[in-house]
């Protein structure tokens, strides 16, 4: 039996406490990422030599995808220091790191002034940032799903229900500023405005998170000196290789699915020809959507059990995802693009509603952290950092504008069979 099934479940102000911890520190840190994402024609003007634009918003694309690559070795170092140090420790060092990383994105000046050190700098930023967002997933959601064991669903929706209130502020920024400013002056000086929001983290999600109690299998098994166990990460590769592939697979479809909702409003404008600001206004329905509904699927999982919830989810991702993208490209409208989007955010909320507890449940508490944020950021890396680029280099090389949405209806046969495999192997329900 795991640490995380015997600690007791924390009182109604501590879990509340808890839960705002992770979530607020979280939301800051995934804004920094999804601002990226949506602020890229602006970044690969500024950053990037002159040329077509397609090409620059590819060159900023890419970069957003190789720094996920190191995102795997940011979960192992960070989630071995969850593991072996506590969670609290791992949540408020990863605050600082990336901090450090929206710091250099915030004032960096452009390719003009810094010519080829500007594009390197950027990859340092976004370097840092996703080392610091790999050790995130795993010590945050540890910490969430710790909290009561009977309400794992529940608190560990709160994981993505941050993500989607990230998407929410980021598209909240996209939408206005986009609205207030002409496209020079976003180019010239309107996209650094969310960065600087952004290193809002420090403060913020130090305070928060410096002051909140410790998870209930860290504070119980506290009694147990860390030089004494046995290193997380050599656990995890030689014990729990079945949990990483569970955990990952089961995480492809969401991913997978969470930046092609952010690739989308970038679509309604380079290929549809939408306005940007009401691009972006669809997306911010989106992050309504994630935050809120999020929670509440959570909840239902623990009731009802999860896969019941997650497999059709799944199914309805797979199958819908194309004729979703054949309407929203024969009917090119703001409408079409919102009611696309919503769909898909539904659906998204569905799945990964109750996924941080099944991902939880295919380690033990002594090796969670480790396992969680290794599985997540290589699927992550894989499978959703270079969406974006995958996304937009499939309509340039196809010409076909709904070919992003046979991608999609790949990888959610790659997380049914990793569900499969945990019913059967783990007794995940």
């Amino acid at each position: 039996m795991t640490a995380s099934a015997t600690a007791p479940a924390r009182t109604p102000v501590s879990a509340r406490r808890a839960i705002a911890a992770a979530t607020i520190g979280n939301a800051l840190e995934w804004f920094d990422l999804a601002i990226y994402a949506l602020m890229a024609t602006y970044i690969g003007s500024t950053f990037f030599p002159e040329g077509a634009p397609g090409a620059q918003l590819v060159q900023a694309y890419a970069v957003f995808g190789v720094t996920y690559l190191i995102r795997p070795l940011g979960g192992l170092v960070l989630g071995a220091y969850a593991d072996r140090h506590g969670r609290k420790k791992a949540l408020v060092l990863t605050i600082w790191l990336m901090v450090a990383g929206t710091f250099l994105m915030a004032v960096m000046p452009g390719y003009d002034t810094l010519g080829l050190a500007a594009p390197l700098l950027v990859v340092v930023a976004r370097l840092i940032q996703g080392f610091a967002a790999g050790g995130e997933f795993g010590a945050a959601t540890s910490f969430l799903v710790e909290q009561n064991e009977r309400r794992k669903g529940f608190f560990g929706s709160f994981q993505f229900a941050s993500q989607g209130l990230a998407t929410l502020m980021a598209a909240g920024f996209a939408t206005g500023l986009t609205a207030l400013l002409s496209d020079e002056a976003m180019t010239s000086w309107g996209w650094r405005v969310p960065f600087v929001f952004g290193l809002l983290i420090g403060p913020v999600g130090y305070y928060i998170r410096r002051h909140v109690d410790e998870s209930p299998a860290v504070a119980d098994d506290s009694g147990a000196p860390a030089t004494g166990r046995r290193s997380p990460m050599l656990a995890v590769f030689r014990d729990h290789w079945g949990g990483l592939l569970m955990a990952g697979g089961a995480l492809v479809v969401s991913t997978a699915l969470n930046f092609i909702l952010q690739y989308l409003p970038t679509f309604g404008i380079e290929q549809l020809g939408l306005d940007d600001s009401l691009s972006f206004t669809a997306l911010l329905i989106t992050g309504v959507i994630l935050t809120f509904l999020t929670p509440f699927v959570g909840m239902l999982a623990d009731r009802f059990g999860r896969l019941p919830i997650m497999v059709p989810a799944a199914l309805l991702i797979g199958g819908g995802v194309v004729p979703l993208f054949v309407w929203v490209t024969h009917v090119p409208s703001f409408l079409t693009l919102a009611a696309v989007m919503t769909i898909l955010g539904i659906l998204k909320a569905c799945y990964f509603g109750a996924l941080p507890s099944v991902m939880s449940d295919v380690f033990p508490a002594r090796a969670r952290a480790t396992g969680l944020s290794f599985s997540y950021n290589t699927a992550v890396g894989v499978f959703g950092g270079f969406t974006p680029t995958i996304a937009a280099a499939l309509v340039a090389g196809t010409g076909s504008q709904i070919s992003p949405g046979y991608y999609l209806l790949a990888v959610s046969f790659v997380s049914l069979a990793a569900l499969a495999a945990a019913f059967r192997t783990r007794g995940v329900r």
